[in-house]
């Protein structure tokens, strides 16, 4: 900084290169501020925000009446007029209405004997009716140790000892059932309890298991249903048209040096329930322990077709052959308008979303029809839409910094054009990649629990178990009743007929015992 006049040179043009010279220091540094400005609302929203990128103003409707009503009453109180009473207007969503209890759940009775006499007068009474008033309560979950007795017997003549043979057990050696494995399976990789904290609710049975058995556990269970997970898995890479693929990290214990790498967790979705197909859903999981653009390009050796997924560069060696097509995602190209909108109330964001918004009103309209319905109605509808989005974008970009935020997500949406707009000529393919995001949500979930994988191979494991747990939960099956099924018949189980365990062809035990 120039403090003294006396260092300024007297050269006329001197000066007004320096003058210059400030200027465009004085334009980075605003640019500077303004994306570290961005950077830290988003980081804020991220953290304490809510989830939700809706634009509706109702939460800000409604603090606005909360704040004019706390108003309305000081002013009363210090007049001392009463207070005015509020008027809520129906807002057209209905109330939440008390739900009967299910009739599924066994029932205990509490009697509760009236008097013998009239409290009033003495009088004998007479019963005239009861009201019954139902209350839900929680039994903890019990243990039960079942014994498996085998008679033996020989033969008179030979001698032959004859005997049933053990139960099977899925751990080798071990004495968990498959309703204890299924129960350990489940509340780890769907309800996010780490295995030292399921630990202590079983010790609060009365039961004490270590976390090490605990894990060895789930090793050995994924071990033994690998074969239905490698079945799954081809299932979904080799018979689909289009997926959803997208990728997390998981922080992967380093081994001897007490820190954490990072390692992946791919999923790749098949869900056709948009456009009424006839594949089941289904959502397969891959460990890495890193994020090379090698990875996607074995784990989908054997598809071809539709991908639907970010700009991740790390999927450009898969469309380089021409035999799996890039389809982008919509819901990608909204957020980076939202986060300029949340952090600048940008009124040209506020006109992207706005403009993208009109997309999925028509996607609302048109979900659950067949395919050439939706391509007839985006062609019609969609693709004059984003025509003029794309018109007024190209014309907006020029007028904005080129550094900025907002110029930032009109690129990334125009350098991906060709890609978002291919779901306006195929029904098939979705407008934005929410399911993968969505089978993903468990594991953002769980690592915020678990924190760390032990190792690789308790990241594939983790993988292994995602995939039928998600797939389960995909085609509306309790994963805990169907792992518990299958854990315990997976070992008898013919290999020819191995398909019949997956999710949406197993039929429960009570199911099956119905229809025999």
């Amino acid at each position: 900084m120039i403090t003294d006049s006396a260092q300024l040179p007297d050269d006329v043009d001197a000066l007004k290169r320096m003058i210059l010279a400030m200027a465009q220091d004085a334009v980075h540094a605003r640019t500077l501020i303004d994306k570290l400005r961005f950077e830290l609302a988003r980081f804020k929203r991220h953290q304490f925000g809510a989830s939700s990128e809706k634009l509706d103003g109702r939460a800000e409707q409604l603090e606005l009446a909360i704040e004019a009503l706390e108003t309305d009453e000081a002013e009363c109180s210090a007049s001392g007029d009463p207070p005015v009473t509020a008027t809520v207007k129906d807002t057209g969503q209905p109330k939440p209405a008390r739900r009967p209890l299910p009739d599924h759940l066994p029932r205990e009775e509490v009697i509760h004997p009236g008097p013998c006499a009239c409290p009033s007068c003495g009088g004998k009474l007479r019963r005239i009716g009861q009201d019954v008033t139902e209350t839900l309560d929680y039994v903890p979950g019990r243990f039960k140790v079942v014994r498996h007795v085998r008679e033996a017997f020989s033969c008179r003549a030979c001698d032959t000892v004859v005997q049933a043979p053990a139960p099977f057990h899925a751990i080798a050696r071990g004495r968990a059932g498959p309703g204890l494995l299924a129960h350990i399976m489940v509340a780890k990789f769907d309800d996010h309890l780490p295995l030292y904290r399921q630990a202590k609710i079983f010790a609060r049975e009365g039961v004490t298991l270590e976390t090490s058995t605990l894990s060895g556990w789930v090793g050995a269970t994924a071990a033994a249903l690998t074969p239905l997970v490698d079945l799954l898995r081809r299932d979904v890479i080799a018979s689909s048209d289009v997926l959803h693929g997208d990728d997390t990290p998981v922080p992967i214990l380093a081994p001897g040096t007490g820190k954490t790498r990072t390692g992946r967790l791919w999923t790749y979705v098949r869900d056709e329930r948009p456009h009424g197909g006839a594949r089941p859903p289904a959502a397969v999981f891959f460990a890495s322990p890193d994020r090379k653009g090698a990875r996607p390009l074995a784990h989908l050796a054997r598809f071809s077709g539709t991908l639907q997924a970010d700009g991740y560069a790390g999927f450009n060696g898969l469309y380089e052959s021409g035999r799996i097509v890039e389809a982008a995602c919509w819901a990608h190209v909204r957020r980076k308008f939202f986060d300029v909108h949340a952090a600048t109330k940008s009124a040209v964001a506020h006109e992207a979303l706005q403009r993208i918004g009109a997309l999925y009103d028509v996607e609302r309209d048109i979900r659950g029809k067949p395919p050439d319905e939706r391509q007839r109605q985006r062609q019609a509808r969609s693709h004059p839409l984003a025509k003029a989005l794309r018109t007024w974008a190209e014309a907006t970009v020029p007028q904005l910094s080129g550094r900025s935020e907002l110029a930032g997500a009109f690129r990334y949406m125009l350098t991906r054009w060709t890609a978002l707009t291919r779901a306006f000529d195929d029904g098939r393919i979705a407008l934005d990649n929410n399911p993968a995001e969505r089978a993903l949500r468990s594991v953002a979930i769980g690592r915020k629990n678990y924190l760390f994988a032990g190792s690789d191979r308790g990241a594939e494991r983790a993988a292994a178990l995602y995939s039928l747990i998600e797939t389960a939960k995909l085609n509306d099956i309790d994963p805990e009743a169907y792992l518990r099924d299958v854990i315990g018949r997976i070992a008898d189980h013919p290999a020819a007929k191995l398909a019949d365990l997956l999710p949406w062809r197993w039929t429960p035990p009570q199911a099956a015992d119905q229809a025999a």
